[in-house]
């Protein structure tokens, strides 16, 4: 028989604030043409995207998600010494070692939490998310800080014409606290690793390290494959997630994807057939694709600008490189 004591956490987990900080340069298609043979037109059509966030030297993955953090807790009506814990996804923090978590900890006044790093590209909020929700109910940390942030601009190939209209900078941030009923449904995630090559960084760094390349590492993508995935396999995942959750598409209040892609984002509300009362979140278009931060920045600005309210219920999906996916309901802080 174990002697080992049982855990005591909460009985379920909720999203208690959310934050967002994008950065100050604005970028228009204008911009991205300079170096592409293209058209504002094609852009537009292709993706959706007429500007995104370009962060400079001083707005970086720590300053960002600081930002970020600061607006998630006030919005949760804590303090960062409660904070015991803070995860945050990002592909784009250039250091292997140490965690930046760490150093995102000490800067917004954390006190010795438990602080890591996770790397699953665009589905990065909803790991992050889903890791703090066990967290909270196992009863390792009371109040989890979940980052998710980006500076693709630093990883994006201007002359890349399948990509470089694609990419944005910015933060996004929640906290994930305790609750009496359940706010946080199950997580449906997983991975198709056969397909990893069709998102992926264009050489490893040791190449470039070496002198075998002399073009810095890019993110780079098949287009095409990456669009069918996206509709077909993921409108399935978000599904499964409903039915996960208990609830049917009528149930819904907000839809929440990942932010890569308008043509995605309107197929996927096709083929889930979301009645017309469903707000759907397309901060694509002015903010780019910013992979692990997309989720919540885009709740953040549904709810600032009230096309979202506290209490709504939202599914919300991430997928990207890997290729991963996670996808789960939440009710809005």
């Amino acid at each position: 028989m174990s002697k080992i004591k049982p855990s005591q956490g909460a009985p379920y987990a909720r999203i208690m604030g959310v934050g967002g900080y994008r950065p100050t340069r604005i970028v228009p298609n204008e911009v991205i043409l300079e170096t592409i043979d293209s058209s504002d037109e094609w852009i537009r059509s292709r993706s959706g995207i007429a500007t995104r966030h370009w962060a400079s030297p001083e707005e970086t993955v720590s300053a960002m998600s600081v930002e970020a953090a600061g607006k998630a807790i006030a919005d949760a009506g804590i303090s960062p010494q409660q904070i015991s814990g803070v995860i945050v996804s990002t592909v784009s923090h250039f250091k292997q070692t140490p965690a930046i978590a760490t150093e995102i900890a000490d800067k917004i006044g954390a006190v010795k939490p438990a602080a890591f790093d996770i790397s699953a590209g665009c589905a990065g909020f909803g790991y992050g998310l889903t890791l703090a929700k066990g967290m909270v109910v196992e009863g390792s940390a009371e109040y989890v800080l979940v980052i998710g942030v980006e500076r693709l601009s630093d990883l994006t190939d201007l002359e890349d014409r399948a990509t470089a209209f694609l990419f944005g900078d910015g933060a996004g941030a929640v906290v994930v606290g305790p609750a009496n009923e359940p706010q946080i449904g199950p997580t449906v995630w997983g991975s198709e690793g056969d397909k990893s090559d069709t998102i992926k960084q264009t050489v490893p760094w040791d190449d470039y390290r070496e002198g075998k390349v002399d073009k810095f590492p890019a993110i780079t993508q098949e287009g095409q494959a990456v669009f069918r995935w996206a509709v077909f396999e993921m409108a399935k995942v978000a599904q499964q997630a409903l039915d996960a959750a208990g609830i049917s598409s009528d149930d819904l209040d907000v839809f929440i994807p990942h932010q890569a892609n308008m043509r995605i984002i309107d197929s996927m509300v096709k083929t889930l057939k979301l009645p017309e009362h469903v707000v759907v979140a397309r901060d694509v278009e002015t903010t780019g694709n910013t992979s692990a931060a997309s989720i919540p920045l885009a709740m953040e600005r549904l709810l600032a600008t009230g096309q979202a309210k506290s209490g709504d219920t939202a599914l919300v999906i991430g997928f990207g490189a890997g290729l991963v996916y996670a996808a789960t309901v939440v009710t809005l802080p």
